[in-house]
């Protein structure tokens, strides 16, 4: 059996053990258990996958094809690049820390986390569009329930509006999958086939809009990126390190993936539409995060400043500034988690998202006050941390272009560098140092150990991108050559 099919099995299985048990402490061994393995089968995956590219030329490697639904030609069509090698890690890595993340949560939530953790795998190792459109659903049903039922405040219209804005994506995207199918004759719907063949660029001219709209709603592009603050807001402290640190990426690897790789001249054509509102999310995220005074809200706004420049980088349509989006992408969902994660410890204990309530966690609570200003310090950009690496990346490839339109476009995404700095030191300022504001909060207790596990390791993996950036960026580079050739 192909490797790549494990990171369906793996969660499957888990979903289905949990079915059989009812204690707590199986309950937290078959998660355990099952998301230490996604961690080592992505591990493995690495090793296998650096091995056959050093022997084959191909982009696309291990790849695997059986026919699933055969009068429409769709197959169970699995394959992976570096690319989809580093979003299965960024994955597994997620999962694994979000489930000490959840260490109280009952055997229901953890049978729909493991369902969405299905969809989120699938949809990363597919190249038939019809298989990945079906898991794209899978990763989004889920996020209705894990959030209406166990999460906190608006709880049930946060879930009904982001489930509903997400489907409207979906209608969009499931037109142009279908638009992609027809106008290539109907005869696949494998990916590495449809790259072989020219839809015609009068199709181009509809269907890109469709498929990178689709794709960008989950990438919280503006104007439709207003179910994610409160579907973040909302949701429990596991469910959103998974939806910012991981689901949100589903958009921009779709873009990456579809929109741009197998519509190359409507790209080149239409790509300043998008680029203009990319831009305003990167910007308008940046600004609506410095006035806010809800830590969850804080860091929602910050995902659609920093999924945004994803986007943006992507539509840069050259080779440096789509490493930095993937290394962007890479970078994001490590921090993001790390924040979400903190910011569920210390609601947990002072029973308040509000920064004006809060002050002087530093001495109380020593251990997460520490990893809350690595992950600041990650966000806002510091050398040595994974947020430098991959901003400067998208920056400099942005840059590249010559032309007034794309300069003034990069220099006011820059200025989000500055507004994202205000945010996360004043945050760090009001909640860390200063006085107590409330007595009942001098008596709070710090990380508890699977607390401890899922912060460190996020850091270590945002420090280890931070200082061996080039090792991601090669193998992002190589799977990149085949997609720029079509673009040029």
């Amino acid at each position: 059996m192909n490797i790549l099919s494990f990171f369906v099995i793996v969660p499957l299985a888990m979903l289905l053990l949990l079915f059989a048990v009812r204690n707590v402490a199986q309950i937290r061994t078959i998660m355990v258990v099952g998301a230490s393995a996604l961690v080592g089968l992505a591990a493995v995956l690495a090793v296998v996958f650096l091995q056959q590219r050093a022997a084959s030329p191909e982009a696309m490697l291990l790849v695997a094809d059986t026919v699933w639904y055969p009068s429409l030609n769709i197959h169970y069509a699995v394959g992976v690049d570096g690319i989809s090698v580093l979003m299965l890690a960024l994955a597994a890595i997620i999962v694994f820390t979000g489930v000490f993340s959840s260490w109280n949560m009952p055997r229901e939530y953890f049978m729909w986390y493991c369902l969405l953790s299905i969809g989120v795998f699938g949809f990363f190792i597919s190249i038939d569009l019809f298989t990945m459109f079906l898991f794209y659903e899978v990763a989004l049903i889920p996020m209705y329930l894990l959030i209406g039922v166990w999460g906190t405040g608006r709880k049930e219209y946060s879930a009904m509006k982001l489930t509903l804005m997400l489907m409207a994506g979906s209608a969009f995207l499931l037109v142009g999958i279908l638009g992609i199918y027809f106008t290539t004759g109907g005869s696949s719907m494998n990916m590495l086939e449809l790259a072989k063949a020219h839809i015609p660029i009068l199709h181009q001219y509809w269907i890109f809009p469709a498929t990178f709209l689709g794709f960008g709603v989950l990438g919280a592009l503006f104007p439709f990126h207003t179910w994610s603050p409160d579907g973040h807001a909302s949701a429990p402290t596991a469910v959103s390190m998974l939806h910012a640190g991981v689901l949100m990426k589903l958009g921009g690897y779709g873009c990456f993936r579809v929109a741009i790789s197998l519509m190359p001249e409507a790209a080149h054509e239409l790509a300043w539409i998008f680029l203009i509102l990319t831009g305003i999310s990167v910007v308008y995220g940046a600004l609506s995060a410095v006035v806010q005074t809800d830590l969850k809200y804080i860091n929602a706004y910050s995902s659609v400043s920093h999924c945004g420049l994803v986007l943006f980088a992507i539509l840069m349509l050259n080779q440096t500034a789509m490493t930095g989006a993937v290394m962007q992408m890479l970078s994001h969902g490590l921090m993001t988690a790390l924040f979400f994660a903190l910011i569920g410890l210390i609601y947990g204990r002072t029973h308040t998202r509000d920064i004006r309530e809060m002050g002087g966690l530093m001495k109380i609570m020593p251990f997460a006050s520490v990893c809350y200003v690595i992950a600041g310090l990650a966000s806002l950009g510091l050398p040595g941390l994974s947020g430098f690496v991959a901003e400067m990346t998208v920056f400099v490839g942005a840059f590249q272009h010559s032309d007034t339109f794309h300069r003034v476009l990069t220099i006011a995404a820059t200025c989000s560098i500055v507004a994202t700095a205000v945010y996360i030191l004043r945050t760090i300022g009001k909640i860390l140092y200063g006085p107590v504001h409330n007595e009942h909060h001098l008596h709070l207790t710090d990380a508890t150990w699977y607390e401890r596990v899922s912060a460190v390791g996020l850091i270590i993996f945002i420090t280890l991108m931070g200082m061996f950036p080039s090792v991601v960026s090669d193998i992002i580079s190589q799977s990149l050559e085949p997609i720029i050739a079509r673009l040029m």
